[in-house]
């Protein structure tokens, strides 16, 4: 677990080969918090298998969902009802 003074970024991306050791790192990540945000990515560079994992923390997404819930919000007000489809 991170030092309790220790910033933790909101968002990351974890890359690398396609190895226990990333795997591990996953882990360490979700043992700390964070959530898996959407699928896995993998690509193959000639040699490796190389994956990507964005992770978040979950107040994080309670942030932005309460961001983007506001913005819908003030949207809504400012429509008369009539519109353009």
């Amino acid at each position: 677990m991170p030092e309790p003074t220790e910033e933790r970024l909101s968002y990351r991306l974890v890359t690398g080969p396609d190895t226990k050791e990333f795997c591990e790192r996953i882990s360490t990540a979700l043992a700390e918090g964070y959530v898996l945000h959407g699928s896995p990515a993998a690509t193959f560079n000639g040699t490796d298998v190389i994956v990507a994992q964005a992770i978040v923390l979950p107040a994080a997404i309670a942030s932005a969902d309460a961001a983007v819930a506001s913005a819908v919000d003030a949207l809504d007000e400012e429509f008369d009802g009539e519109g353009h489809a």
